[in-house]
């Protein structure tokens, strides 16, 4: 994956200075942008896309500008991040309102996420896995956080013995607040080895 260019940092970094200090960290193979620890921002393939909110709909429909593309069991995936074209670049003060529109998105949905303690408004948890979770002794993010995704995924498990790695990623992705595939690679493989070393017989491949 290409990484975003030191310039294209400090452009951004200069232009949002007023918002607060921008941190990087690796998510879906490559980088979150976030503020404060609200990330209003993705880059992939050297390409940086920000959380699309009410205010960038205008934007878009003029612009047109792509959605954030990853792939998920060899299927594309489009996420809620549109792409910062040529033209926004060029346009500080739009990018800055545009940005700042996406950070205030983004940390209204985290407020709201606590505020309600729903296992469903956690990102991939159904309105069925929910109900599976409460079943097992979940019954809201509090609890779930406090198990872990580990435990959590072996109290499912003792009603459901083909329950799959990927419950176990879907987990681990609610508590972390990504989806199951933005999980970073390393940690999934230790995920992988655990639920390994747990049954050996377990199917970690299906879905």
């Amino acid at each position: 994956m290409k990484k975003m260019s030191s310039l294209r940092f400090h452009q951004l970094q200069e232009c949002l200075s007023p918002l607060g200090k921008i941190s990087c960290r690796p998510l879906f193979g490559g980088y979150s942008l976030a503020i404060d620890d609200t990330v209003f921002a993705m880059v992939a393939e050297g390409e940086t896309y920000l959380k699309i909110c009410e205010q960038s709909a205008e934007y878009r429909v003029v612009h047109a500008t792509p959605l954030l593309t990853m792939r998920k069991n060899g299927r594309p995936v489009l996420l809620k991040y549109y792409q910062v074209d040529e033209t926004l670049w060029g346009d500080s003060k739009t990018l800055f309102n545009l940005s700042a529109s996406s950070l205030q998105s983004a940390r209204n949905e985290k407020r709201l996420q606590h505020a309600s303690g729903r296992l469903k408004d956690l990102p991939n948890i159904s309105f069925h896995m929910e109900l599976l979770l409460i079943n097992a002794g979940v019954s809201d993010e509090k609890m779930l956080r406090q198990f872990g995704a580990e435990k959590v995924w072996l109290k499912l498990r003792e009603s459901n013995k083909a329950l799959t790695l990927n419950v176990l990623y879907a987990l681990e992705g609610a508590i972390a607040g990504v989806h199951s595939a933005a999980l970073p690679t390393q940690r999934r493989q230790e995920l992988k080895v655990w639920a390994g070393s747990q049954h050996k017989n377990i199917d970690l491949y299906s879905g």
